[in-house]
């Protein structure tokens, strides 16, 4: 039978092997995900807004530049967030078929909103100047020059809940996308009697 200085070394041996053990094992889990850093949040709108000043510039059709914006909305913004938020809880309700299908209809909505809304910028620009930590996420400030018209801001909020940098709100003078859209479409699908296949056929003549 081991004496007392035998187990204790015994014991020490299987509590270091067994510190190895759970070492590897730590070792071979995926890492967890950088948290999101103001820097990031900023170099995102930054490509963003590169792109905007682009599209404005690149004297192309209204049609052109429509079909540029969703293509840019789809790369840098978080659509189906964007989308759910805005549905609100009809979201819960729905098919995982009629929510894949709204959402892509959405993407063509509002792509073609704010494209309408850039493309009142056509000559000027917009620049990004700061970013801030807000609760979960990040508030990028930027700066639309109109010709004619006095500066005003544009304020983006970015998130990587979804796994990379995007946004998901757009501040434009004071008037909160997610906010107006979520009573935008609340409105049109009380018109069509809670109807989301109608909104969904509906979206896309809007």
């Amino acid at each position: 039978m081991p004496n007392n200085r035998s187990r204790d070394l015994i014991l020490s041996r299987r509590g270091f092997t067994a510190g190895l053990t759970a070492a590897a094992a730590l070792a071979a889990l995926p890492l967890p995900a950088l948290a999101l850093t103001a820097d990031a949040a900023k170099s995102l709108v930054d490509k963003t807004v590169g792109d905007i000043n682009s599209i404005i510039n690149s004297g192309k059709s209204e049609a052109a530049m429509l079909k540029d914006f969703e293509k840019l909305f789809a790369r840098y913004a978080d659509v189906p967030a964007i989308a759910r938020s805005v549905l609100g809880t009809a979201a819960r309700s729905a098919s995982k078929a009629q929510l894949s299908a709204y959402t892509k209809a959405f993407q063509g909505y509002i792509s073609r909103k704010y494209g309408r809304r850039f493309r009142e910028f056509i000559g000027g620009r917009i620049e990004v100047s700061d970013a801030r930590a807000v609760k979960s996420y990040f508030e990028v400030i930027s700066t639309a020059y109109m010709s004619g018209e006095s500066p005003f801001e544009v304020r983006w909020h970015v998130s990587d809940k979804s796994g990379k940098s995007l946004f998901f709100n757009i501040i434009i003078e004071g008037v909160n996308m997610l906010a107006s859209e979520r009573t935008e479409m609340g409105a049109l699908l009380d018109q069509r009697g809670g109807d989301l296949d109608r909104l969904i056929a509906d979206l896309a003549t809007l």
